[in-house]
């Protein structure tokens, strides 16, 4: 009798062309490419399960998936073997057999996010769908002083999706560090686990903040009012990034995988 074999994936993929990871009919999505590629590589259908699904128009780094086959590759066939069947915005980056039980989703202990930011007061193409857009200017240390309020467990309903499907709107964020590069502004989150929008609506209260529309003890006020019209209006999709998964024993995602060279070893 032939076992099954668990494998992880670390998948990076450019989320503009794509209406976020999961499959929906009749749109293109990053799982239904993912599959795609995976069943004719393997000549039998395959299905994945992801760490993170992301939206429309954002983009990963280091998304991770699990799936399990009978078929036996090595790692190095599974990396050039499934790229070759990939559309050029998707890219498997490295592949791991995993012990039978490993999960993609509940086997995680974090999410960490990263969300970029054009702080100029003229649109560069350049930067069109890769980073999100302020022509205000932003200050910085404003809005890394009304984050520490978000560090620790809370009820983050205030900065919910009103579609999010999770059982819960608590989560423990452990993680808001803020960097600057030139013209860009970027900010990461680690979590154990986020909700719907929850970090386009972070982001979208802090440039509020920044731009001194509102006090830095504002933040704290809208998480604690547990109401989503409270906030600010939800960021564009074009900065975010997912640049990690925490597993344990997984030496691939030791490092979150920054689009900008912020170097994060965790």
């Amino acid at each position: 009798m032939t076992s099954k074999h668990t494998l992880a994936l670390g998948i990076e993929y450019v989320g503009t062309d794509f209406c976020g990871w999961q499959t929906q009919p009749d749109v293109p999505t990053v799982q239904d490419a993912l599959e795609t590629a995976l069943s004719s590589f393997l000549a039998e259908p395959v299905s994945t399960i992801c760490a993170g699904r992301t939206d429309t128009g954002v983009h990963a780094t280091q998304q991770v998936v699990s799936l399990t086959t009978e078929k036996v590759r090595s790692p190095q066939s599974w990396v050039r073997g499934v790229n070759a069947l990939l559309p050029a915005g998707v890219s498997v980056r490295w592949a791991r057999e995993m012990p039978e039980d490993f999960h993609a989703r509940f086997s995680a202990g974090s999410r960490i996010y990263e969300y970029w930011i054009q702080n100029d007061p003229v649109r560069s193409p350049l930067w069109t769908g890769r980073a999100g857009w302020a022509f205000r200017p932003l200050a910085v240390e404003r809005m890394e002083a009304a984050a520490q309020c978000l560090l620790g467990t809370h009820d983050f309903t205030s900065f919910r999706a009103s579609q999010c499907q999770a059982a819960t709107p608590v989560r423990t964020m452990t993680r808001m560090e803020f960097v600057t590069w030139g013209s860009l502004i970027g900010i990461r989150l680690e979590a154990n686990a986020f909700l719907h929008h929850m970090v386009r609506n972070i982001v979208g209260t802090l440039v509020y903040i920044g731009q001194g529309r509102e006090p830095v003890e504002w933040m704290k006020t809208v998480l604690e009012a547990r109401d989503r019209s409270v906030a600010a209006p939800t960021f564009s999709p074009d900065g975010l990034y997912l640049t990690g998964v925490r597993y344990p024993g997984i030496p691939e995602c030791a490092t979150s995988k920054s689009p900008f060279g912020w170097v994060d070893a965790l």
